[in-house]
Order: C-alpha cells, then structure tokens, then sequence
C-alpha cells in the first residue's frame, strides 16, 4: 500500500516549494502505518519524522506508571517528530497509529539539515504552532468537560484527518487517548448513539450526523480547528 501513496496527499510535503520539493523526493521513504503501531516511545532517540497521508497518529503522554492520555493527533496536515527539529533528539511522548494507511518518513539527519533553510523552517515552525495549541487545548478540554464532549472533539479532529466517515479503533486504545477506564468510553459512545450521532459496536464507530456532533461538542474542537485553518496551508496547496 505504501508504494502507492503520493507523498503530496500530505499537506506540508504539498506546500513545499519546488526547489524543496525535488531535494525532498529521493529522501522520503514510504512506509505503512498499521493499526497500534508504536512511532517513537517516550524518551527514546528519534530515528525519523513522518509524514502521515492517509494514517491518523495519536501522540500520548505516559505517567511513570503507565497511564496515558492523549495529547494531540496528526494526520495528512502535518508531521510527527517535531523534537528533532526544535533542538531535541527524544521527546517526552509516545506516538501511537490510531487509525491505520500509509505515509512518509525522512531520516533524523535529513530534517536536520533541511530545518536550516528558510521557506522549510517557516512551514515547520507554522505547524509547530498549531500543535502546540492543540495540545493546550486538549489538556483544557481534558480538565473541565465531560467525557462525552471530549469524544465529540476527538471524533471530529479525526474525521478531519480521514477521507471517509468510519473509524475503526480498539476499546482499548480509544480508552488510552482520552486517558478514562473503558467502561467511560463504552458508556459516552452509547450516548452518542442514542442521540443520533454515530454508529458504535466494538470499536468500529460510523459518524451519521456531523453538524450533530458539532452542536454537541465543547469549543475546543472549534478553537484547534480555527488555528489549523489560520496556520496552514489547506489540500492541495502547491
């Protein structure tokens, strides 16, 4: 599946320059991105950046004990390993696929050296932003709204990141991202399926009512997307 993928379906790799984007084409490597793969864990050395173009990866921050909770989710509008370019070579998160395609990777030394020049800087450093807005409000969201907003804000971040409208993500993994026991992920999804909104059954989930979902939700969702919109460059940006 990887070999098939166009690299320019991510939304940075199609906003580079042309000069960029001719030194950039032999180095990227295409990769699959199954289901649970873990990218990077938290403190180790990172090897590569990647490009996600039809994956989704969630980025968690892991206690000493082991629990987690997501911080933030990249998709096809951006890059996952900013550490390597924003002076560090580990990162204190784990980058986990929450939802299975393909994508690209450059080598640690090559983003390196590419950070260096002006029109790459910018881009990346656009994108920065945006993510760490992002992971403000997430922990915001995390603090002072109900679970069942949280899930409408993750499935509508997510359904930006997808072409179509279904998900499919383990109990246990969504548990993970949100940071509650599975019992709190079965028990809102069931809210939200009475209500109209989606379609849940083991993991799968099929969103019927978008607008629903967005009347549903906290601000949050409104606020990322906001700054997404105003940083970034959108599909099929040249």
């Amino acid at each position: 599946m990887a070999d098939l993928t166009d690299p320019k379906e991510n939304d940075l790799l199609a906003a580079l320059p042309a000069a960029e984007w001719r030194r950039w084409l032999p180095l990227l490597e295409a990769v699959d991105l199954p289901l649970g793969q873990v990218l990077y864990e938290s403190g180790a050395t990172l090897s590569h950046v990647y490009f996600p173009t039809t994956a989704i990866v969630s980025l968690l921050y892991v206690m000493e004990n082991g629990a987690s909770a997501e911080i933030a989710v990249v998709g096809h509008e951006g890059i996952v390993g900013i550490s390597l370019f924003m002076g560090g070579e580990s990162t204190p998160s784990r980058a986990v696929v929450q939802s299975a395609g393909g994508g690209f990777r450059l080598s640690a030394a090559s983003i390196k050296e590419e950070f260096k020049r002006a029109p790459v800087l910018h881009l990346m450093l656009r994108y920065t932003q945006a993510l760490i807005t992002q992971m403000a409000q997430t922990a915001v969201c995390n603090r002072h709204h109900s679970l069942d907003q949280q899930l409408c804000r993750w499935l509508l971040l997510s359904l930006d990141r997808l072409k179509g409208s279904d998900l499919l993500m383990t109990q246990e993994l969504i548990s993970n991202m949100l940071g509650v026991r599975r019992e709190g992920v079965t028990e809102a999804a069931l809210k939200l399926q009475k209500a109209g909104l989606i379609r849940y059954s083991r993991g799968h989930i099929s969103v019927l009512d978008r607008a629903g979902l967005e009347a549903r939700t906290c601000e949050c969702y409104a606020v990322v997307k906001k700054e997404y919109d105003r940083l970034l460059p959108g599909p099929g940006a040249a």
